[in-house]
């Protein structure tokens, strides 16, 4: 069994897959584990996530742990943050973002007094739709026949496929900058709110219902454990070791090549960005659904231009997560999604870790982890030595408008990553940080396929399957496409659903307050 890619669901597949008996062996492109959810280590001790950086609904990765006898509370300590984030808003005003509802309507009161209670309505249908919508986003969706499922037809009503994530928001709040504050999330897949699902609700409602998570060591820590972990259970890992191209019998690999050699296969799980893999990995004859052609239709999200920045100071006054929301946010979002071109005013958010986890730079220092939303690679966005630099000056003047008006002189440590880079260095698709694009027609069955419907032998896990992108439901399509591969394999997947309790150890106050 071959794992193609050991970000997160590589790793959470590998550890499945190695509990049930499968001989698997991880064949990663870095020299580290984790993918997009690794470390950048620096020189002067300076650490950074590479991409997300907390932890949102840990249930499912908390399950997946435990169904290989783990204990995800001994062997990855996270804090629940509170405040969780803090949002500021272009046109005034800001929200201290707090699972305390009574907070949360006082700061609400500040802004719209007309919206104080709508906050609590909000999480009570959310509350439920969650509930109705959870076992579809837990099936696999193989082909028309599964929309005529009692949950999917019992879901329905409750998520409104015909509204916008937006318009859903502006059906509790009365003030634009409250249907932002609960709807920005659409960002996590890469999408405007008013062009994203209202099924998305439920992104903002997981955050106050089950908290926002900091992993300490940071979110590359996650994926440092739960490689090792895969190799306890029994995978090898094998880094730096890209690989190269496959063979096929038909339409069934066969095997994998890489520069070190080659590998007979069952079947293969492919971790990697999908429309690089398909279009690098496989013949294009072979792929009827999924063609080059094909995949050049598809909708795509946005990209990232990010920084990270060694500084030779810490600002206690900046939050751990700060989202800073454009003055005219729909013409931010247009600009990145239909003009596909450079933000003029972009939103943006910054990480400020070191004020929760000193582990994350030397003494009296701070990593900060800045996040730009801005298009994927284009004509108009080629993201050319020019278009970096001028963006680069952008982004640290917006920063003067969290407090950081002094950054350039405080600055040690800087590496920039954009879109580009996530295409040559990642190998991601038009750099499209988040994959495919969340519509309504590139959902469920109409995204590609965990048990892949184009080939024999190979399975996806990922964003670029079903259920989507976000750490949450890529460690959820591990499960789905485990539960199917198994049973191909002759292998038992029964201990994906039995779980057995397992004793926990809490992060306690003391290692807390050393961190």
């Amino acid at each position: 069994m071959i794992v193609v890619g050991a970000g997160p669901g590589g790793l959470a597949a590998a550890m499945q897959l190695a509990h049930a008996g499968a001989e698997v062996t991880v064949l990663e492109a870095r020299d580290v584990v984790g993918g997009r959810c690794s470390t950048i280590t620096a020189p002067g001790g300076f650490k950074f996530d590479v991409g997300p950086t907390f932890y949102l609904y840990p249930r499912i990765l908390k399950e997946i742990f435990q169904s290989v006898g783990r204990d995800i509370d001994r062997e990855i300590p996270m804090v629940r943050l509170d405040p969780q984030y803090r949002v500021a808003f272009g046109v005034g005003g800001h929200l201290d973002c707090t699972p305390n509802i009574e907070s949360m309507d006082r700061q609400i009161e500040q802004l719209s007094p007309a919206d104080v209670g709508k906050l609590k309505k909000y999480l009570d249908h959310n509350r439920t739709k969650l509930a109705k919508f959870r076992p579809i986003l837990e099936s696999p969706f193989n082909g028309l026949s599964d929309y005529l499922s009692p949950a999917l037809l019992a879901a329905t009503p409750h998520v409104k496929p015909w509204k916008s994530l937006g318009g859903e928001l502006e059906t509790y709040f009365r003030d634009p900058r409250l249907v932002i504050a609960f709807s920005f999330q659409a960002k996590y897949l890469g999408m405007s709110p008013f062009r994203c699902p209202s099924l998305f609700s439920i992104l903002s409602f997981l955050e106050y219902e089950y908290g926002v998570f900091h992993p300490l060591g940071g979110c590359g820590a996650v994926s440092r454990e739960m490689g090792r972990i895969a190799g306890e259970l029994g995978a090898d890992i094998r880094l730096n070791e890209p690989v190269r191209s496959m063979k096929w019998k038909g339409k069934r690999v066969v095997c994998v090549v890489t520069d070190r050699g080659t590998y007979d296969v069952d079947a293969i799980v492919i971790n990697a960005d999908f429309a690089h893999a398909m279009q690098n990995l496989v013949p294009n004859e072979l792929r009827s659904r999924w063609t080059d052609k094909k995949i050049e239709t598809k909708r795509f999200s946005c990209s990232t231009f990010m920084m990270y920045l060694g500084l030779n100071r810490v600002y206690d006054h900046l939050p751990h997560h700060t989202i800073t929301i454009a003055k005219d946010y729909q013409a931010n979002l247009k600009e990145i999604e239909e003009e596909k071109v450079l933000p003029r005013d972009p939103s943006f958010y910054v990480q400020n870790p070191v004020v929760t986890d000193s582990s994350l730079a030397p003494a009296g220092k701070s990593s900060l982890y800045v996040l730009v939303p801005v298009p994927h690679l284009s004509p108009s966005t080629p993201w050319d030595a020019e278009q970096t630099a001028t963006f680069r000056k952008l982004t640290l003047q917006r920063l003067r408008e969290v407090g950081l008006e002094d950054i350039e002189r405080h600055i040690e440590y800087e590496h920039v990553i954009t879109p580009r880079d996530w295409r040559d260095d990642y190998r991601v698709y038009r750099g499209a940080t988040f994959n495919l694009a969340h519509n309504l027609g590139q959902m469920l069955h109409l995204r590609p396929h965990n048990k892949f419907e184009d080939l024999e032998g190979v399975y996806l896990v990922g964003g670029g399957t079903h259920p989507g992108s976000g750490l949450p439901v890529i460690y959820e399509s591990t499960r789905i496409t485990c539960r199917q591969l198994l049973p191909d394999i002759g292998l038992p997947n029964d201990f994906i659903d039995s779980l057995q309790p397992l004793p926990s150890q809490s992060v306690d106050s003391q290692e807390l307050a050393a961190v």
